[in-house]
């Protein structure tokens, strides 16, 4: 099928935390279906590198750290302003640091509550005002796994919580958009390789991936990349108007060892 003829073609819509693993991800996949995005992000590098890849005539880039009220509303309005309109957006932009409530600090608490609750709050405020006006247009949070399934991970009980809140705060918003023809979407994606980990304390990873193998068996589910949550949102995205994908989860099917350190 031709990308002219998709549902989501000619459409606007911003993804947070674009620069990288699901969210470059879900980019790509929306431009793949000839629609165009606004790059959110906080790294002005990564973001140089992913407009360079989908082509500065399908994407727009505006850095800015959305767990800061103010950057993240003038990083929705510069992607508005850019397009001349917004009909969706993708609240991707998300952390987790492994350890445990007797050990997390203020900041590993702070930090993880900002960017995966409040920012999305952030966000969603900025662009509301503009999707009233927006072609089908649609809010998904991305969610994890981790928020309804114990055996994702060990060690990330914070970060599993903040999700869990992320899918109560989209069913609420879910209804206070309902009027305005807004479709809000849980999108709960299992694991998949992505830089997610990349900046953890690795003993503190060790700890959690011990306890995990001991408690909870040597297997573990694997087999995803980022592309099939991408193709997944795109999907959701493009359902006809009235019509609202509330919850989906997709989660890898295919059972591996667990890794060991």
């Amino acid at each position: 099928m031709s990308n002219f003829h998709h549902p989501i073609a000619g459409h606007v819509y911003a993804v947070t935390g674009a620069s990288s693993g699901y969210g470059f991800a879900i980019a790509q996949a929306i431009v793949a279906a000839g629609a165009v995005v606004g790059l959110i992000a906080r790294g002005q590098e990564n973001l140089d590198l992913a407009l360079a890849t989908i082509g500065s005539e399908n994407g727009f880039i505006a850095t800015a750290d959305v767990s800061d009220s103010k950057q993240a509303g003038a990083a929705l309005q510069k992607i508005h302003a850019h397009f001349g309109r917004l009909d969706g957006l993708v609240n991707n932009a998300g952390m987790a640091r492994p350890g445990s409530i007797e050990t997390y600090s203020d900041d590993e608490i702070t930090s993880q509550l900002q960017l995966n609750i409040a920012a999305a709050m952030y966000c969603s405020r900025a662009a509301i005002p503009y999707l009233k006006n927006a072609n089908n247009p649609r809010i998904v949070n991305i969610s994890s796994a981790s928020a309804e399934h114990h055996d994702e991970m060990q060690g990330l009980s914070l970060y599993a919580a903040t999700k869990a809140a992320l899918e109560r705060l989209s069913r609420d918003t879910r209804r206070e958009v309902q009027e305005y023809g807004i479709g809000v979407t849980i999108l709960r994606p299992g694991a998949a390789m992505t830089e997610f980990v990349a900046d953890w304390d690795m003993a503190k990873l060790k700890t959690a991936v011990d306890v995990w193998n001991e408690r909870q068996g040597r297997w573990m589910d694997s087999g995803m990349e980022p592309g099939h949550v991408a193709d997944a949102l795109v999907y959701c995205l493009g359902v006809p108007p009235g019509v609202s994908v509330d919850l989906l989860e997709v989660r890898p099917n295919k059972l591996v060892e667990k890794f060991k350190f």
